[in-house]
């Protein structure tokens, strides 16, 4: 379980890893836990990426 205070970028979401470096948020947790990630597209961003949802605007 991870217990600490992230600094991470408010623009990419990237989190500044104890040697000063900046790397994704998904490779930090997941090499520092057992969670793995799968990405998808929420609605909200498939509206504002795409237009849509379901393929209609």
């Amino acid at each position: 379980m991870l217990r600490c205070l992230l600094p991470i970028c408010a623009a990419c979401k990237k989190i500044q890893n104890e040697s000063g470096n900046w790397e994704p948020i998904e490779s930090y947790i997941r090499d520092r836990s057992d969670a793995d990630f799968s990405h998808g597209v929420c609605p909200d961003c498939a509206r504002l990426l795409y237009g849509t949802v379901t393929g209609k605007k």
